[in-house]
């Protein structure tokens, strides 16, 4: 996602990976920045030094990736706590598929494209790692 947001009278374009996984990666001007929000206190903002920056997919290219991919990742690291489909099932872009808890908060996980389960790769109970393949698309 991109943001702009105006800073001592200069804009800039902020791109965000994903604004719900902690700390938040924003990309200002083709330097990488970790961003850890905290309550409404003040952010505390970590710049990364050490490795280049390849630019990110443009959002087409990114929606037509995720689009394709076979398997939908998990967005976090968490407990399933609740699934909503099971192998066979059409699904629609966006549909909430499961559910992962994460610190104490219960995280909605929507499909990225459409189309038709093949294989549930975890069940309620379940732990699981960030980009742990949740579930097969035919």
């Amino acid at each position: 996602m991109k943001i702009n947001v105006k800073i001592n009278e200069t804009n800039y374009t902020v791109e965000i990976e994903d604004i719900n996984v902690r700390p938040v990666v924003a990309i200002v001007d083709g330097e990488r920045f970790e961003v850890t929000p905290d309550n409404g206190k003040p952010l505390e903002v970590k710049k990364e030094a050490s490795a280049p920056v390849t630019p990110a997919p443009k959002k087409a290219e990114a929606l037509s990736i995720a689009a394709n991919a076979k398997v939908l990742p998990a967005p976090l690291p968490g407990t399933v706590i609740e699934v909503f489909v099971k192998p066979g099932d059409e699904i629609e872009s966006g549909q909430v598929v499961l559910v992962i808890e994460a610190m104490k908060m219960k995280n909605s996980i929507r499909s990225t494209r459409e189309g038709k389960v093949s294989a549930m790769l975890v069940s309620a109970g379940q732990t699981v790692m960030h980009k742990q393949a949740l579930l097969e698309f035919e």
